[in-house]
């Protein structure tokens, strides 16, 4: 409702202002380039995002300090801090960063974004850079249309820089048109109500421009031909650093509780920042003053002043709140918990993962582990042994044969309601039409949708094996009780050696997968062997022995599918470096066979 309103009064204002002014409408348009600008750098920087950006995430957020580095260095970049916010609020929702690393990163593009002030005052308006615009729009569009994906983004950055200089020489052009006809300053308002006025419109700006980049410019270039005055164009730029946060709250909403949160910390941290700032305003200004005086910025210098100003309210506000980054991630998960979920419903699958190709491979694989931890616990029960003896250290091989105790699960129900559902949601989000990936990671794709069909099959297999092992728990025949405690051991054991994976404690390692497997083909070679002799010696029935190959069967195919599911999920990152472990087991299954 709220936006059918605001689009229709802003079209209107921007209709008056042509009507009235030329010079509006030199300085509207002057806009308008700048932030097309911003969107071709946005989607030329989006081409470099993939595989380089999550290696880089992992080795740069383990820590605070350098996940503010992170956000410092990568908002300097690409001068998109709305970009990093997003990108950040992607890569949490996928679970590929803990919310504290998110929130450090958001801090440092705060910081990170105050280049873009010192870049626009101390080079902009000084050369004249519609000169530097347009051969990097004729370079820029050649390569746009290029086939290689690398030579593309570096078309789109090169156009969208050459529309940011271009967007900046109109702005420029169009104020200092202004300057012979309006004063604007006739409207300046001193005092805190002026503070509070202008940071109120610096806020509505930003919000309606989506760009803090494109409010500072426009506050800069009037503060340049005298149009706003210099105490004005503060409260407007801590404005400005308030309404960036918009961009992080509207890209929350396709997110799930954990980038929410993020947008929430993002919108307390520039909210305290800009509270400070206003507060303190003042004092800032005298030292900013020093520090001009120090580095022999002239006093009259106004707009490098304000870039001046703009870093060091902003590192004030890193300052103040870095050393609450605990307790405020405590606060978040308090008033925003996570919400209580069905275990049919996806926990990673947002919009906001589609993103990026990282998140995106991120998000599917955490979901399809969550698909695992519902299938985990149907195959435990389905075979008679609680999952609490496969998590703990007890010996299989003792304590299984000790529990005959029927567990009660419904495998078709459970199936149906924790298996089948999420599977095809993620078999659903994996196959939509507007995820284009390049050949590696779409290969990537695939392997992670084969690893959630085997986990689904292997539950349906249990199924098969359920009814015989419940019914040979309490037979009194021990040698098909035997039997059958040995399948249970080695279906047990693949699902141990899967939780030892996940915990990456270096107690195994993904090639264990694959010799847990050969000696389970091993164990099921030697009963096959042995089955003519229990017959003959009258220790199993013709009928037992059916079920019992059957059975063997079953219990292959799972360990089968558990096993290739397990080396997709936790082993291999790229299908190459899957092809080249499937490569080194099946020589080893061959030296095998060939020893035996």
């Amino acid at each position: 409702m709220i936006k059918r309103i605001i689009l229709p009064v802003i079209l209107i204002i921007l209709a008056l202002g042509f009507w009235i002014s030329p010079n509006f409408k030199e300085i509207a348009a002057g806009v308008s380039i700048f932030l097309f600008g911003m969107i071709f750098l946005e989607d030329g920087f989006r081409a470099f995002t993939g595989g380089i950006l999550g290696k880089l995430l992992e080795k740069t957020t383990d820590s605070l300090w350098k996940a503010i580095s992170f956000g410092v260095i990568s908002t300097t970049v690409m001068q998109s801090s709305s970009l990093v916010s997003v990108i950040t609020i992607s890569f949490l929702s996928s679970g590929l960063i803990g919310l504290a690393a998110g929130i450090g990163i958001i801090f440092g593009a705060n910081l990170g974004t105050t280049t873009g002030a010192w870049l626009i005052a101390g080079f902009g308006l000084k050369v004249k850079i519609s000169a530097y615009a347009m051969p990097m729009l004729v370079f820029g569009a050649i390569l746009v249309f290029q086939k290689s994906k690398n030579l593309k983004g570096i078309g789109y950055v090169l156009a969208g820089l050459g529309l940011l200089f271009l967007g900046i020489h109109y702005m420029k052009e169009g104020f200092e048109a202004f300057r012979g006809t309006i004063d604007l300053t006739r409207f300046a308002v001193s005092g805190y109500a002026g503070l509070f006025l202008f940071a109120l419109i610096g806020i509505s700006a930003t919000v309606i421009m989506q760009s803090s980049h494109a409010t500072l410019v426009l506050i800069i270039t009037a503060l340049s031909v005298g149009q706003i005055t210099y105490e004005n164009a503060l409260a407007l730029a801590i404005g400005a650093n308030v309404g960036t946060t918009i961009t992080a709250v509207i890209g929350s909403m396709s997110a799930n509780y954990q980038g929410k949160r993020l947008a929430a910390a993002h919108l307390i941290f520039n909210m305290v920042t800009g509270f400070i700032a206003i507060a303190l305003i003042w004092q800032i200004m005298s030292l900013v003053d020093y520090f001009c005086n120090y580095v022999g910025i002239s006093s009259d210098n106004y707009t490098l002043k304000l870039a001046v100003f703009h870093t060091v309210f902003n590192t004030l506000g890193v300052a103040v709140m870095t050393p609450f980054v605990g307790p405020l991630v405590a606060f978040l998960e308090r008033v925003m918990p996570a919400p209580e979920t069905s275990v049919v419903e996806t926990q990673f699958l947002h919009g906001s993962v589609t993103d990026f190709p990282d998140t995106l491979l991120t998000a599917v694989r955490n979901e399809i582990l969550h698909l695992y931890d519902n299938a985990y616990r149907i195959i435990s029960r389905g075979i008679n042994v609680h999952p609490d003896i496969i998590a703990s250290d007890l010996v299989l091989d003792v304590e299984i044969p000790k529990t005959h105790k029927i567990i009660d699960v419904d495998i078709d129900a459970q199936y149906l309601h924790s298996i089948k559902s999420l599977h095809s949601e993620i078999i659903n989000f994996t196959g939509a039409p507007n995820i284009k990936l390049s050949s590696d990671f779409s290969g990537r794709l695939y392997d992670l949708r084969r690893a959630s069909q085997r986990i689904a099959q292997a539950v349906k297999d249990t199924k098969h094996l359920q009814k015989n092992i419940d019914f040979y728990s309490y037979t009194g025949n021990q040698a098909i009780r035997a039997e059958y405690d040995n399948i249970r051991i080695n279906v047990a054991r693949i699902l141990r050696l899967i939780e030892q994976l996940r915990r990456d404690d270096g107690s195994v390692d993904v090639f264990d997968l694959d010799e847990n497997k050969l000696a389970a083909k091993e164990a099921r070679n030697a009963t096959l062997h042995n089955i003519d002799k229990m017959i003959r010696e009258a220790q199993i029935t013709a009928e037992m022995a059916t079920s019992l190959m059957n059975d063997l069967a079953y219990s292959k195919a799972i360990i089968a599918d558990l096993t290739r599911a397990g080396k997709i999920l936790l082993g291999a990152h790229t299908s190459d470096q899957l092809a080249a472990q499937d490569a080194i087991a099946l020589e080893e299954e061959d030296f095998s066979e060939l020893v035996e």
